[in-house]
């Protein structure tokens, strides 16, 4: 059964295609791959991204407050509408993250967020989730925004399942067609050949960790997905008014 409910420090870093092969290799050293990627070379994750008609909640986040919050629905693959889908409240206060997250169906999720009205419960999910995902959806009128996918990578240490490291590439958003399974279509966040590393610790990372990353180069960045889609969307939509302005 997946964690459902967990705390965590999360660093991230943007390398590109021969940094991350060199750093990959030798992390293999200390570190295996989850059991789905023993078996394939990635996974695909599929999100679907809630907020307000104006962004409340991304605006907040970018603002880089010390407490902020954020509700996604996540899928591995493109599921149909009674796949298991997992809904989720993310939460980060002074750099600790705590996500909280239930299994639900495809289908008994949108219509959860659509309603505010918790589904009847079943065994596969988790009843004190589901009240504070119903609290969370009384505090903001929300609706689907973003659609953002990618390619993962995930290794875990052999030493500690606490640390786990992630690696995502292709990255594609949209902001229209706003579901699951439609599909992983869309258009991409980085450029070609980049990678988003996430380090995921319960506690600091081991010493050997922070040789090699020093040793590598490697410097933390404040990347989000969700926060850098929604920038480029505004640097598009700035872009276009200028345009219109000046034509």
């Amino acid at each position: 059964m997946a964690i459902e409910v967990f705390n965590r420090y999360e660093n991230k870093y943007l390398l590109d295609t021969a940094a991350y092969a060199d750093l990959y290799r030798e992390l293999l050293h200390h570190m295996e791959p989850d059991e789905y990627n023993k078996r394939h070379e990635f996974y695909t994750i599929t999100n679907l991204y809630y907020d307000t008609e104006h962004n409340t909640l991304i605006r907040n986040s970018l603002s880089k407050p010390k407490y902020k919050e954020k509700l996604r629905l996540r899928a591995y693959g493109t599921p149909n509408g009674d796949s298991k889908v997992y809904l989720e409240i993310k939460k980060k206060v002074v750099g600790l993250v705590n996500k909280r997250r239930t299994a639900l169906t495809l289908n008994e999720a949108y219509d959860f967020v659509r309603t505010g009205v918790e589904p009847e419960y079943k065994d596969y999910m988790n009843r004190q989730v589901l009240h504070e995902i119903s609290y969370f959806l009384q505090q903001y009128e929300l609706i689907p925004m973003v659609y953002l996918s990618y390619d993962r990578k995930a290794l875990f240490s052999k030493e500690s399942r606490d640390l786990r490291i992630t690696f995502d590439t292709n990255i594609r958003c949209r902001r229209h067609d706003l579901l699951l399974e439609n599909g992983t279509y869309g258009d991409p966040l980085l450029e070609r050949g980049q990678w988003l590393m996430e380090v995921k610790a319960e506690n600091t990372i081991p010493l050997w960790l922070s040789r090699m990353l020093s040793e590598h180069g490697m410097y933390r960045t404040g990347f989000s997905k969700y926060g850098n889609e929604y920038k480029k969307t505004i640097r598009s939509k700035q872009s276009e008014m200028e345009s219109v302005r000046y034509a």
